[in-house]
C-alpha cells in the first residue's frame, strides 16, 4: 500500500473520531474486515489501527476488538492529576487530609524554630538518614510487625521515590517482575520508564493467583514480585498468612526479590505479619507518610537486608542526595511523639466513613473494596465500557479513572477505580450518587 494511501487512511480515522462521526465506544471493524473493505494487505490494517491506538483515539482489546476512545480523554484516562477542573468532584486521587492538621503542622514548625539543631538541617544529610531518624523510624516499623534494625532503615522522599529506588538498585532493564494483573498505576509507570518486562500474576477475588506464579516462575526467569499484601490498591484485599507463606515459598524456591508496597498498610488493624518479617532476607518493604499524615509531607521508608542497604543507598546519592532536613525533623517529631498514630487511627475511622456512603449509594453494583480503604474497585457489567462513563461523569463534573492505568494485561477490564478520600463527605455522597445514576444509564 503506498504510503500516502496509509496515511489519508489513518488521517480520515482520526478525523471521523475526533469530529465524532465515530463515537465513543464504538467498535470498529476487525483487521480482516477493515483490509477487505480497503484492499488491504492485512498487516497494513493492523498497522493503521496500532497508528490510531499509539495516537489515543483507539483501544484493542484480545478477543473483543478495536474500540473507538473518547478524544477528550487522556490515554491515562484521569490518573493524570492535572485534568481535575476547579469544581469538579476529584474520585482520581487520594489525598485524605482531618481538619486539625494545619494546627499541627503550625506547631510542628513551632516546635522546630525553638530547637538548638536547626543549622544542621540546612546543610546536606546523610543519604539514607541521619543515625537517630533512622532509629525513630525502626520504632516505628516495629509498632507495625516488622523488626528491622536502624541500619536497615533508609529514609527517602515519599512511597513512591522508595519504588523508584529499590527498582533502580536492585533490578536492571529486561529483568522480569511479576506483579498482580490489576496494580498500582504508580508502580506500573515505573516499571515501563526503567525498561522491567512485567509479567502479570492472575487475579482472584481475596488475592493473587500463586499457583499460576508459581508456574509462570517455572517457564520464565522471573528475578522479583512485586506485592501488596496489606492493603490491596485498587482492589482491596488484604493477603492472609497462608497466602504470604506460599508467597514466601515459592519466592524462596525460585531465589525472587519480594517488593513489599505498605503505603496504605496502617489503615488495616490486626493485619498478618509483613513479608519482609517472614522472609527478611530476600524483602524491601517500602511504605510513607503521604497517606497516613499529608501527601505533601514528601517522606518514605525503605527497610531492606543488610546486604542491599548500599546500592539502595547510592540511587539515593544519584537522585536527590538525601530527603530534605526540615521536613524529615517534623515527621520524625510526629513519630516519637505519637502525632502519626494518631491521625492514623482518625483516617481509618474516616476510611471506614467514606466506605459506609459508597455500600449504602453503591448497592447492588457489585463493588470490590476493604471495609477501611480510600478507594474502590467497580467492576461493570458484561458489554458496558468505561471509556464512555468516564466521560460521562466528566461532563457531571465528577472525575474518575478507568481500570486502564491499573492494568498490566493487554485485555483491560472494564471497570472504575474511585478514589474516597479527597472530598468532604457531602460531596461525596453527590458524587457518589452520579456514578450510580451514569453506570446504570450505561448498563
Amino acid at each position: 500500500m503506498p504510503r500516502a494511501r496509509y496515511k489519508s487512511l489513518v488521517d480520515n480515522l482520526a478525523a471521523d473520531i475526533r469530529a465524532g462521526r465515530l463515537l465513543p465506544g464504538s467498535r470498529l471493524p476487525t483487521h480482516r474486515q477493515l483490509a477487505c473493505e480497503q484492499g488491504l494487505a492485512l498487516v497494513t490494517a493492523s498497522r493503521v489501527y496500532a497508528q490510531l491506538q499509539t495516537m489515543g483515539l483507539v483501544s484493542g482489546e484480545t478477543g473483543r476488538g478495536t474500540f473507538v476512545r473518547d478524544p477528550s480523554l487522556s490515554p491515562g484516562l484521569g490518573i493524570d492529576q492535572k485534568q481535575v477542573a476547579v469544581g469538579m468532584a476529584d474520585l482520581n486521587f487520594n489525598y485524605p487530609a482531618l481538619p486539625e492538621q494545619a494546627d499541627l503542622l503550625r506547631s510542628a514548625l513551632r516546635q522546630l524554630a525553638a530547637s538548638g539543631d536547626l543549622d544542621a538541617l540546612l546543610r546536606y544529610q546523610p543519604h539514607a538518614g541521619r543515625a537517630h531518624e533512622r532509629a525513630c523510624v525502626a520504632r516505628h516499623l516495629a509498632a507495625r510487625g516488622l523488626m528491622v534494625s536502624a541500619g536497615q532503615v533508609l529514609i527517602v522522599n515519599g512511597a513512591q521515590q522508595g519504588l523508584a529506588v529499590t527498582l533502580m538498585a536492585l533490578l536492571k532493564p529486561g529483568d522480569v517482575i511479576a506483579a498482580d494483573a490489576v496494580t498500582y498505576s504508580g508502580f506500573k509507570v515505573l516499571a515501563e520508564a526503567l525498561h522491567l518486562e512485567i509479567v502479570a500474576i492472575p487475579v482472584l477475588a481475596h488475592g493473587p493467583d500463586l499457583t499460576a506464579l508459581a508456574k509462570l516462575c517455572e517457564r520464565r526467569r522471573v528475578r522479583a514480585v512485586y506485592s501488596m499484601p496489606t492493603l490491596h490498591n485498587p482492589l482491596g484485599w488484604v493477603m492472609d498468612t497462608a497466602q504470604r507463606s506460599q508467597l514466601v515459598e515459592i519466592a524462596r524456591r525460585h531465589d525472587l526479590l519480594l517488593i513489599e508496597d505498605a503505603a496504605y498498610a496502617f489503615l488495616v488493624e490486626d493485619a498478618p505479619p509483613p513479608l519482609a518479617s517472614l522472609a527478611p532476607e530476600r524483602t524491601v518493604h517500602v511504605c510513607g507518610l503521604s497517606k497516613s499524615v499529608a501527601t505533601g509531607l514528601r517522606v518514605g521508608f525503605i527497610s531492606a537486608p543488610l546486604d542491599q542497604v548500599p546500592a539502595l543507598e547510592r540511587i539515593i546519592r544519584a537522585t536527590t542526595w538525601n530527603t530534605p532536613g526540615v521536613l524529615t525533623a517534623i515527621a520524625c517529631q510526629w513519630l516519637a511523639d505519637g502525632t502519626v498514630m494518631q491521625l492514623e487511627e482518625q483516617k481509618r475511622q474516616d476510611a471506614q466513613t467514606r466506605q459506609g456512603i459508597a455500600a449504602q449509594v453503591l448497592q447492588g453494583l457489585g463493588v470490590c473494596s476493604h471495609p477501611a480503604s480510600y478507594f474502590l474497585w467497580l467492576p461493570l457489567v458484561e458489554d458496558a465500557r468505561a471509556e464512555p462513563i468516564v466521560a460521562a461523569l466528566q461532563r457531571e463534573q465528577v472525575a474518575v479513572s478507568s481500570a486502564e492505568p491499573f492494568a498490566i494485561t493487554r485485555h483491560v477490564p472494564q471497570a472504575l477505580r474511585l478514589a474516597l478520600g479527597s472530598v468532604d463527605l457531602t460531596t461525596l455522597r453527590t458524587a457518589l450518587e452520579k456514578v450510580k445514576w451514569v453506570v446504570e444509564a450505561h448498563t
